[in-house]
């Protein structure tokens, strides 16, 4: 009897998300449940489920939606359909370097925009680094966006995503992450579009064989609770989550920029080539978004603030 009351006293919160189990992602997850453990003295847990064993991206925040699932990880792109203003961050090339992107998300108004989800039941706990995404496709080195013209390019469910492959030339193609590897393996698409460890992890260096790091967005993972769930817990319990987010975040960061450099050396000699660009015409290609976004709110705001 006593063994069943200590279970009952352990608050266990499932989280699920589409990335391998070798995902500097999923790591920082670990690292978070880790600590949530210890922060909590047992009485808090977190089940994570990687590799989308219970669904899809979008399915994953649908179940949150309903507080059928505690926790996901998204990339903020596909956000944009619950929280319009989260489209600033698939505007290619918007922040000027790494710096600039993080004090944007450090600031009041990015922590407000984790918050903007809870009209949706879409909680935002923290922001992960998901690196720049740059093009990789099978058979066709891109040099330059004239490159890109007629090639089928995978983009994840956001309008801002098919503008931006449109804006480049290339014909944007939406597939789900857990079934882009064999489209690319039966040239349903001709490339795709991801940060260094995404490449890597999915192993789809294995098809395609040209890495162009034209580096055009840099999109941040978004580590997402339930509404419904986050209500039910406690004011100590929401402070123990919240604080083994925030210490899972500083873990994250750090492991991101050892598994990028990483990432670019292992597939370098599997026989990826890398290209790295003039990111110049990659850039002018795209200025009409930036034009269409002047004198939004939160687009202006992001070229007020300074890199150190």
């Amino acid at each position: 009897m006593s063994a069943c009351a200590r279970d009952a006293d352990v608050r266990t919160l499932k989280m699920a998300h589409s990335l391998d189990h070798t995902h500097p992602v999923h790591q920082a997850i670990v690292f978070m449940s880790e600590r949530l453990d210890e922060i909590s003295g047992g009485t808090m847990k977190i089940d994570i489920y990687p590799g989308g064993q219970l669904g899809s991206e979008r399915e994953l925040m649908e179940l949150l939606q309903i507080g059928s699932l505690a926790m996901t990880k998204v990339s903020s792109s596909p956000m944009e359909g619950f929280v319009p203003a989260m489209k600033v961050f698939n505007i290619p090339y918007v922040f000027r370097d790494n710096d600039h992107f993080w004090r944007v998300l450090n600031s009041d108004q990015g922590k407000q925009l984790l918050l903007a989800g809870d009209a949706v039941n879409l909680r935002g706990l923290g922001y992960f680094d998901a690196g720049s995404r740059s093009f990789y496709n099978v058979d066709t080195p891109v040099n330059t966006p004239d490159d890109l013209a007629g090639q089928k390019i995978r983009v994840q469910q956001s309008q801002t995503a098919l503008k931006m492959v449109q804006a480049l030339g290339g014909s944007p193609t939406p597939i789900s992450w857990g079934e882009l590897y064999t489209a690319l393996s039966q040239g349903v698409v001709d490339g795709a579009e991801n940060n260094p460890p995404s490449f890597y992890t999915s192993k789809h260096f294995e098809v395609c064989k040209y890495y162009t790091l034209n580096e055009h967005t840099s999109v941040p993972d978004i580590v997402l609770i339930s509404s419904y769930i986050w209500n039910s817990l406690n004011a100590q319990q929401q402070q123990w989550l919240q604080q083994a987010m925030d210490e899972a975040v500083v873990y994250q960061r750090k492991l991101w920029a050892e598994k990028t450099e990483e990432a670019l050396v292992a597939v370098e000699a599997a026989g990826v080539t890398i290209i790295r660009p003039d990111k110049a015409p990659f850039m002018e290609k795209v200025q009409p978004m930036h034009d269409s976004y002047k004198g939004t709110e939160l687009y202006e705001l992001i070229q007020t603030f300074k890199s150190m």
